[in-house]
């Protein structure tokens, strides 16, 4: 079974992400399967496309064996001591269209949500893009610790052999960042709050890196080993409100939703400083089905080939 490609194609600079919602009395298999049909016209060439849809929705309409087991939506907050709280916002499906141009992201999106007129809404709509080629707003490296090219799709895609097999779990959340605070800060602070170095993005040694620092508190290892996830994030916004997209990928819900519990504080350890300086806006998981999952349901919806 096949991940769902555009996950780890790398190399694009405009991104277009769409939640959506079931339209009141949509059919949810007939919804699921007009967005699977939807994404496979040729005119969405020089595009990457990846869909989501909300784990209990999936699980509900999957063909027998393609739902990965134990995965839920962001359906409470995840909470923190002292009233800190990840917001949840879960809707029911997820597009992610990327492309070398603004305008190719701009059709490609529309295309496909003129095909799911009357099944599906948009219910928010983010537009990223790529700053410094891998950095966010902080002026740090981003997915520094990423696997590489051969190890991502092992990352990234349920293994053979299980229920869900070639599907992903998808965390996608909107991060406001506090950009007057943050850069208030001298350099030495921000590495310590991040726990690298700025320019060259080396991790501190484990003696003198903060325990409440970014990669501190957003590592999650099991019998010393790190748990590896696949992170595509990217900037949004403009100069008034701006901040990080965050999209990670990995083949169990686990591992990104217990680095969510330690940045929050709430597994008894401190809270992740960084999250004094960028807001969660937004929460939701989604399964990114296999390939041949999706054009088991999106049969029905398919055009007819001409002769």
């Amino acid at each position: 079974m096949t991940h769902q490609t555009g996950i780890t194609a790398l190399g694009v600079s405009d991104h277009a992400y769409l939640e959506l919602d079931l339209v009141d009395g949509a059919d949810p298999a007939e919804a699921v399967g007009r967005l699977a049909a939807a994404v496979n016209q040729p005119t969405t060439i020089a595009a990457n496309i990846v869909v989501g849809v909300r784990p209990e929705l999936w699980a509900r309409v999957a063909p027998a064996g393609a739902a990965p087991e134990g995965v839920h939506g962001f359906n409470e907050p995840i909470r923190g001591p002292g009233g800190y709280a990840m917001p949840a916002t879960q809707h029911d499906a997820w597009i992610w269209v990327s492309a070398s141009a603004r305008s190719r992201c701009f059709d490609v999106a529309k295309l496909i949500l003129g095909e799911l007129d009357g099944v599906l809404r948009v219910a928010d709509e983010i537009v990223g893009w790529v700053y410094e080629t891998n950095r966010d707003l902080t002026g740090f490296e981003d997915g520094t610790e990423n696997p590489g090219a051969l190890e991502a799709p092992g990352v990234v895609a349920v293994p053979a052999g299980r229920p869900g097999a070639g599907s992903s779990v998808l965390l996608f959340q909107k991060w406001e960042h506090r950009s007057r605070d943050w850069e208030g800060l001298g350099e030495d602070r921000q590495e310590e709050i991040i726990g690298r170095t700025k320019a060259d993005s080396v991790e501190f040694d484990d003696e003198v890196k903060p325990e409440d620092s970014h990669v501190a508190r957003s590592v999650v290892e099991v019998d010393g080993e790190e748990l590896d996830v696949y992170r595509r994030n990217v900037a949004y916004g403009d100069f008034g409100e701006h901040g990080t997209v965050f999209v990670g990928f990995s083949h169990d819900q686990w591992r990104l939703e217990q680095m969510l519990v330690r940045m929050a504080g709430a597994d008894g350890g401190p809270r992740d400083t960084l999250t004094r300086f960028t807001d969660a806006l937004t929460g939701s998981w989604y399964v990114c089905p296999a390939v041949e999952a999706l054009a088991e349901v999106a049969e029905p919806y398919l055009p007819e080939e001409e002769d």
